[in-house]
């Protein structure tokens, strides 16, 4: 099982959801750089469960400690390791899915994958709790791009039938990005709020959950980041981001609408503005034959409805080989999406630092 992801910036993910700890290696940062820790904190917290009612009640405070690679707030070249340790577990919730997986879920693809030596309780390494080193990762990432000039905000696209504004692809302010890059319910029209809220509390009174998406801009990359063909910034970007549980489907720019238009409507434009070539619109969503071409990289990731739900569900008992119907117990997210943006957001820094020259 490889939980690895970069060649440059090298991040390595370990633990399960219900073991003593999880945490981040990552190899390759530069000596010298200073690492504002609150910072870190407040994307670590932005995360975190059980502070708020849409989400998980279980409560972990999600404090990184650093174990090697920083001197102070001094990253020292060496690798940074750290470690955040599980203090609220209720494993026994987790008995009955040894021998019924849960729908929806990595249960019985990792039971055959692993011959049945996976760690089911909570999800173990297949968890959503896992996005906490990613995060702490993706804060320390960012740092060191915002020091170039990249900054990287996400919000709440949607939620069910309810749906935040977009962003405006051609220009994503910067009082914009920082507003949202430290909200815990991100989004640009905030006035959606209540009836997102709403939606997420529906589907908890059903015994259900809901899904949504996520959409993300990247500003002040400058033209020419990315490769043909198989390292193209989309397969950078979208690998990272398909490494968050829960993730189904990511689109850049107009995406999947690109479909339904003509090439002079989806073309996108060139014209010289304040001496640099920018686009008119930005229906590719700043990206041209995988490379970048200085204008905001805007994608959208679809996350699937929580499969841990209250209701009882069908399966099969892998043991004795029959259909089976199964309870689900233990303490879940009716929704994932407000605590999966600055995951999303993690993903992203940690792609780009890997593509940077």
């Amino acid at each position: 099982m490889s939980s690895t992801y970069g060649d440059k910036i090298k991040i390595s993910v370990f633990g399960e959801s219900h073991g003593n700890g999880i945490g981040v290696v990552i190899d390759g940062l530069p000596a010298g750089e200073k690492i504002d820790m609150e910072q870190v904190l407040v994307q670590m917290a932005r995360r975190a469960p059980g502070r708020d009612k849409t989400a998980t009640p279980r409560k972990e405070s999600d404090l990184p400690r650093v174990l090697s690679g920083m001197l102070g707030d001094v990253l020292t070249g060496a690798p940074l390791a750290a470690v955040i340790e599980n203090t609220n577990t209720r494993s026994g919730d987790y008995g009955n899915l040894l021998d019924c997986p849960r729908p929806g879920h990595s249960d019985y693809t990792a039971f055959v994958r692993y011959g049945g030596c996976n760690d089911v309780r909570g999800g173990g390494h297949f968890s959503g709790r896992i996005t906490a080193p990613i995060v702490f990762a993706g804060a320390v990432c960012r740092q060191l791009l915002e020091k170039q000039g990249i900054r990287i905000a996400a919000h709440i696209a949607s939620i069910g039938s309810v749906s935040d504004l977009r962003f405006d692809p051609v220009s994503v302010g910067g009082d914009l990005i920082e507003r949202l890059s430290a909200s815990p319910f991100a989004l640009i029209d905030e006035g959606a709020r209540d009836a997102m809220r709403a939606e997420i509390e529906a589907a908890r009174l059903d015994l259900d959950s809901v899904g949504g998406t996520i959409e993300c801009a990247v500003t002040g990359l400058p033209a020419g980041i990315g490769e043909p063909m198989f390292d193209g910034v989309e397969g950078a970007v979208a690998k990272a981001v398909f490494a968050i549980p829960a993730i189904k489907g990511v689109e850049f720019g107009a995406g999947f609408e690109l479909a339904r238009m003509r090439g002079s409507q989806s073309n996108d434009p060139f014209r010289f503005s304040d001496g640099r070539v920018t686009t008119e619109t930005n229906n590719c969503g700043g990206i041209l034959g995988g490379i970048t071409d200085g204008m905001p990289l805007i994608f959208r990731a679809a996350v699937k409805p929580t499969p841990s739900i209250a209701r009882t569900q069908r399966t099969v008992n892998l043991r004795t080989g029959e259909n089976a119907e199964l309870e689900i117990k233990g303490r879940h997210d009716p929704c994932i999406v407000p605590r999966a943006v600055p995951v999303v957001e993690a993903a992203a820094a940690t792609a780009l630092i890997n593509l940077m020259k």
